[in-house]
């Protein structure tokens, strides 16, 4: 396999690898990548965060494997190879919410399978596991299906509220029959806002969360140019 391909792996930034899933290259804020279920699945919270763990799983596996199998795959197949090896889990992922969340798989349907297609995952095998150590992949793999998962259930938790008032609505599906007590009613009486819960309001509530990181990002940004400008002038005085 050629060079471009695989790579001696440099040294890992564990913490940069974190800060990079989690904020600055989040794969629903930044890459605005996977939007489909990311915006189709997110009427509530419960929903949220059954597709939010099922990516999260794929990542990690796919990474792991890739990151494993790379010293032997040649880079004309790498791409179809990708695509086996993610369909695989994912299907092994689909079965397992069939038998024991069969409800919540039910409501999820087509978007479990769609995973397969979701180019956060396939763009992590390409850019990164394919490159780098087992455990690097992994870690890598979990941090940018942690911050999926995150946006999802933020935008979940959202339009939720927004949309019926309540919080973690039918927590039975995914957690059992005792879980009904994880449901709560944030607004009494109230009667609904059916633009949140439709695709409009999740297209509205990524664009706020969108422009809400990109304020933080650049007051941060700011913050950081203020804090450096200070230190001269204080060295400056203390001369």
């Amino acid at each position: 396999m050629s060079d471009d391909i695989i790579e001696k792996s440099p040294k890992v930034n564990y913490q940069q690898l974190i800060m990079d899933g989690l904020w600055h290259n989040n794969p629903g804020l930044v890459q605005l990548l996977g939007l489909c279920p990311l915006l189709a699945v997110t009427g509530n919270v419960v929903n949220s965060i059954g597709l939010g763990l099922a990516t999260l799983f794929t990542l990690v596996i796919s990474n792991a494997s890739i990151s494993f199998s790379r010293h032997w795959v040649r880079k004309e197949i790498r791409i179809p190879f990708y695509v086996l090896v993610i369909a695989s889990n994912v299907t092994v992922i689909d079965l397992l919410m069939s038998a024991w969340l069969p409800h919540l798989h039910l409501v999820l349907g087509i978007f479990i399978p769609l995973i397969v297609t979701n180019c956060s995952i396939i763009g992590r095998a390409e850019a990164y596991a394919s490159r780098n150590a087992m455990l690097p992949a992994i870690v890598d793999g979990m941090m940018m299906g942690l911050g999926f998962m995150l946006v999802l259930i933020v935008l979940g938790a959202m339009r939720e509220l927004i949309g019926h008032g309540t919080l973690f609505e039918n927590a039975a599906v995914m957690f059992g029959d005792g879980a009904e007590f994880l449901t709560v009613q944030v607004i009494d009486d109230y009667k609904g806002f059916l633009l949140a819960v439709l695709p409009p309001g999740a297209f509205i509530g990524l664009g706020f969360l969108i422009a809400l990181k990109n304020l933080l990002d650049g007051w941060l940004e700011k913050r950081k140019k203020s804090s450096v400008s200070v230190i001269p002038v204080a060295v400056e005085n203390i001369s």
